[in-house]
């Protein structure tokens, strides 16, 4: 692995985190709900390397199937494992904590959901043993700016699209998925993501979803692949989500 890399996957993974649930964000509000402002959200994703857990608040005053302003808090971290050149190929723990406070606007259209969000990033990383050579050690403040889109061509069909990018690093993300309505309880389809780090670490995925199955007041999302990054190392993927309205 090259120097840093194992910080820079952290950070890609938090960052994946963040916008797995965005679809789910953007889901329309069931009959019956229509004076929920709140929407509780939380998620975890696991691969052969670490894992992530991830919780987020979205409120939009107005109410979640109205356009207009909303606010969105996410928080959370995980633990994840390298290899560090710069320390005799010895494997490397990380720790990393993220939050990030986004005012922004979302727009309605018909069958579509359009989400624009921009704000504050904290983000903190240690690391045991110690990796001078890591590209992000300690703590680190700056902008993120998440895009959001949720759509219905038809009754049967949905098509979801998320992206992420920060200053701290810079990185970025992207998710895309197309379902198709089963048993008129959830969707099901093929989902790509990619993330990359500073030019210095990327990795794609590509896998299943199943999006939008309901137990009482709770929706559930779920999804499992193949992920392969930069650094040639391949595995299998799994994650879940779970989000609420109120």
């Amino acid at each position: 692995m090259r120097d840093g890399r194992g910080l820079a996957a952290a950070w890609v993974l938090a960052a994946v985190l963040s916008v797995t649930g965005s679809a789910a964000l953007a889901d329309p509000i069931p009959v019956g709900h229509d004076d929920a402002r709140y929407l509780l959200s939380a998620s975890t994703d696991l691969w052969r390397h670490g894992g992530f857990g991830h919780g987020g608040v979205l409120w939009s005053p107005d109410g979640l199937d109205r356009e207009g302003f909303a606010l969105k808090l996410t928080f959370g971290g995980g633990v994840y494992r390298y290899r560090s050149g710069a320390l005799g190929n010895a494997e490397v723990t990380g720790r990393q904590f993220a939050g990030s406070l986004l005012p922004g606007w979302r727009f309605q259209h018909e069958r579509a959901t359009f989400g624009v969000f921009v704000g504050l990033d904290l983000q903190s990383h240690r690391l045991s043993p110690d990796d001078a050579s890591a590209g992000l050690r300690g703590n680190y403040v700056g902008i993120r700016t998440v895009l959001e889109l949720w759509y219905e061509p038809d009754a049967t069909t949905m098509l979801a699209a998320d992206a992420s990018a920060s200053t701290v690093g810079p990185s970025y993300a992207a998710r895309l998925a197309y379902g198709w309505r089963v048993f008129e309880q959830f969707y099901v389809g093929p989902e790509v993501s990619a993330f990359a780090h500073d030019r210095n670490y990327g990795q794609v995925r590509a896998g299943v979803h199943l999006t939008g199955f309901k137990t009482g007041a709770f929706e559930w999302s779920a999804g499992v692949g193949w992920a392969s990054d930069s650094d040639n190392r391949n595995s299998a993927y799994g994650k879940l989500g779970v989000f609420t309205r109120h």
